[in-house]
């Protein structure tokens, strides 16, 4: 085999255990269950005023 083929035999099983990890991964993630948004009542309000010199 000329090096061309073996490299490309070599990036193509590559892609393929990556492509595999990444549907575990997502599989793993999707199996924590529904995702919850954050309490409202938790979080603290606050507003950051900011002023520049020159922009007004």
């Amino acid at each position: 085999m000329n090096r061309s083929k073996i490299v490309a035999i070599f990036t193509g099983a590559i892609s393929i255990i990556l492509a595999i990890a990444y549907l575990i991964l997502v599989q793993l993630l999707d199996f924590r269950g529904e995702m919850k948004p954050a309490p409202i009542s938790q979080l603290q309000h606050s507003v950051i005023v900011a002023q520049f010199p020159g922009v007004l």
